[in-house]
């Protein structure tokens, strides 16, 4: 069990990675309001969401070590102030540079938090339930991304103001979450020196190889993610006929809904085997995803949305679990901003190659490819982790 002031400490930092994570996906269902105001094509749209994946790992590289160094709190308080910040460009008159400055900042925000508010929940649970802790992190990381598409989606069909509502109402929460980690969250009990520089993201040799097979794996689940936020609004728009700007955010939001109960799921198996059977979903639901293209068909797209978010549940706590969970304390922030830099370097690569694709392609074809590619990919790691965990049943079946 945990103590009375350590719960009020993990509910102000999962609140506060709860809300910033939420804040950056508000502005999924509202690219194709953007769009048809600002006149800015696909690739626009993929740019712009893939600017924000930039900013993640620009933040994770220069500040992997920032919360190990200095302590969480003042790194959680930079993150929400980063994703208010963000909030109010996004209130201001539109155009195409502000929106892509909302975007790098809200990234910023997000690669802040990210690893700090993983590390601090860690190290807020007891050594025997540190598992549930990483749990906790990664299901409230995903809820929080969930939450934000559908909620904006909402309120752009019910709102007169569908480009102020949502921010606003973001901003808000913002000032909310600061108040409860100022208040909450424990301060460092030394605080080191603040040494702001870009490192090279670093992971003991010691997991190396679990690292790679972790990065590999969850960042396939982050590149469907990536995707479908990226251009789904668009093609529900321009394929299936569908405006409605709730509906481009359900879609999201079956996405980081699945990985959020994927992280639940994970639970029930040893790690290895979770990343084997996620890998093997992962590839399923992008077969399926090429259905959803190839035939337009909205029924496929959710069950592909549903089925790759449970996978990719699988496959994150499971990477989660074999990485971060395993080191020291002295090194988990910079392991989990490592393995977070990874996930989202390939949630930003694939949904830029999807929108330069397509003004050549078309939008279908380039997602064939794309679904085409994950298969393989997530096939072949989930081959290894499968072989991985057949061999150490046979070792242990020999010991035994």
């Amino acid at each position: 069990m945990i103590s009375s002031n350590s719960r009020g400490a993990v509910v102000a930092t999962a609140s506060a990675l709860l809300v910033t994570m939420a804040g950056t996906t508000v502005p999924t269902p509202l690219y194709s309001i953007y769009a048809g105001r600002l006149g800015f094509t696909g690739l626009t749209v993929t740019l712009l969401f893939a600017v924000y994946a930039i900013g993640v790992v620009a933040a994770l590289t220069a500040f992997g070590r920032l919360s190990d160094e200095i302590g969480r709190k003042p790194v959680l308080l930079a993150a929400l102030a980063c994703a208010g910040a963000s909030a109010v460009l996004f209130l201001l008159p539109q155009s195409l540079p502000m929106l892509f400055a909302a975007r790098i900042v809200s990234g910023l925000g997000a690669g802040l938090m990210s690893g700090a508010a993983t590390a601090a929940i860690v190290d807020l649970f007891p050594a025997e339930r540190r598992a549930v802790g990483g749990a906790l992190a990664v299901g409230v990381n995903t809820g929080g991304l969930a939450a934000g598409t559908l909620f904006a989606g909402i309120v752009a069909d019910l709102s007169s103001a569908p480009l102020v509502v949502p921010f606003a109402v973001h901003l808000g929460v913002c000032v909310l979450a600061f108040c409860a980690v100022w208040r909450f969250a424990p301060a460092p009990a030394v605080a080191g020196p603040l040494r702001i520089r870009p490192r090279k993201l670093r992971v003991p040799s010691s997991i190396r190889g679990a690292f790679v097979r972790a990065v590999l794996a969850g960042g396939s689940a982050f590149a469907v993610a990536g995707v479908l936020t990226a251009v789904s609004a668009l093609f529900l728009v321009q394929h299936i006929g569908m405006s409605s700007h709730a509906l481009a955010g359900f879609v999201v939001c079956l996405v980081f809904a699945g990985m959020a109960v994927g992280q639940i799921a994970a639970r029930r198996f040893a790690p290895r085997r979770a990343m084997a059977v996620g890998c093997g979903g992962l590839a399923v639901g992008a077969v399926i995803l090429g259905v959803a293209l190839g035939a337009v068909s909205l029924t496929a797209l959710i069950l592909a949305a549903v089925v790759s978010g449970v996978s990719g549940g699988l496959c994150v706590n499971a990477g989660l679990a074999t990485t971060v969970e395993v080191v020291e304390p002295a090194r988990r922030g910079e392991v989990s901003s490592s393995y977070f830099a990874g996930l989202y370097l390939m949630l930003a690569v694939p949904a830029i190659g999807v929108g330069a694709l397509s003004t050549g392609v078309g939008l279908r074809t380039s997602g064939l490819v794309f679904a085409c590619v994950v298969a393989l990919v997530s096939a072949a790691i989930g081959l290894v982790e499968a072989v991985g965990v057949k061999r150490s049943s046979s070792v242990f079946e020999a010991v035994g």
